[in-house]
Parts: C-alpha cells; sequence; structure tokens
C-alpha cells in the first residue's frame, strides 16, 4: 500500500496555515482508504482513530483543526493523541 503519510503532513500544512487566514469549512482528512490497524488504532488512510471519524460530522471548526494538528503529529510519528 502507498505511503499516505506525505500527503496527509502537506494537507494539514496547508490546511492548518490557510485555517489562520480563511475561515470556513474544514474537508474531511478521509483518504477513501478506510482500514483500521489493529495495533495502533487508526485508519491506514487518515490516521484518525474510530472515535475522530465517528464525531467527524458533529464537530465543530476548532475540533476539526485540533483533529487534523492530531493527524499531521501521527505522521510525522509523533504521539497519536488519541
Amino acid at each position: 500500500m502507498k505511503d499516505l503519510r506525505p500527503a496527509l503532513i502537506e494537507q494539514a500544512r496547508i490546511l492548518l496555515a490557510a485555517a489562520e487566514v480563511a475561515p470556513g469549512p474544514v474537508r474531511s482528512p478521509c483518504m477513501s482508504v478506510c482500514r483500521m490497524d489493529a495495533a495502533s488504532g487508526l485508519c491506514e488512510g487518515c490516521l484518525r482513530t474510530l472515535d475522530e471519524i465517528g464525531a467527524w460530522s458533529d464537530l465543530d471548526r476548532a475540533q476539526r483543526l485540533a483533529v487534523w494538528q492530531r493527524i499531521a503529529q501521527r505522521a510525522q510519528g509523533g504521539p497519536s493523541q488519541a
């Protein structure tokens, strides 16, 4: 499977930088892979937890940006902060 981490890092960087100057909807991090890794508890495509995936539609803008920040940390090998 193709490593999607570089793309997630770039998307997070762009989205988080733009969020400061361009308020509006925050796009879903879904990469259409939708396969959970049993060891990490994260989706192999978007690096979200099941809780983050399930809650996405109910999250406000700030909460969605926080999820993107955690995704960027996870993609860079940082703590998952699930």
